[in-house]
């Protein structure tokens, strides 16, 4: 993979997690609250945000959960992309 199609990876990665956490949703379970997001984006997208722990959820399900690295990392490329 050349440099330039990994930046154009990581920016896509990135993009992925602040679009979920922008779609994303508080709920309570089991005295918990979690973030959660439907799972609508490239697989292998979602595989590489769960392997660097900031999503998880099984193969079966239709939502991902984000976790609080997630939710942390999410923050910062708001900041980065958005402004915010």
């Amino acid at each position: 993979m050349t440099e330039r199609d990994q930046k154009i990876q990581k920016t896509i990665e990135e993009l992925t997690l602040l679009l979920i956490i922008l779609t994303s949703w508080r709920e309570k379970i089991l005295d918990e609250n979690i973030t959660q997001s439907w799972k609508g984006y490239d697989f292998r997208i979602l595989d590489e945000l769960k392997e660097k722990g900031y999503i998880f959820g099984s193969k079966g399900s239709k939502l991902v959960t984000l976790t609080d690295d997630g939710i942390k990392r999410a923050d910062e490329l708001a900041k980065k992309y958005l402004n915010r």
